[in-house]
């Protein structure tokens, strides 16, 4: 399942870090965080729970970049 979200990140280095922290968390199979649009596209592991993942998600970005904010 493929899923697209609003995020608010503030420049293109944060994008990438966020991109790659999420990409670690478990269920996620690929991400990518678009710094121009401030879109964040999220392709969940078959059989996961996505709104479960993404409360991860948005942990491991905070960590990143701490006012880090995302449309659930």
């Amino acid at each position: 399942m493929k899923k697209t979200y609003k995020i608010e990140v503030d420049c293109a280095n944060c994008a990438n870090k966020m991109e790659c922290a999420a990409a670690k968390v478990s269920g996620v199979e690929a991400v990518t965080v678009n710094f121009m649009t401030q879109k964040m596209n999220v392709t969940f592991a078959e059989g996961s729970d996505p709104a479960a993942v993404m409360q991860n998600v948005l942990k491991a970005c905070k960590k990143v970049e701490s006012d880090c904010e995302i449309e659930l």
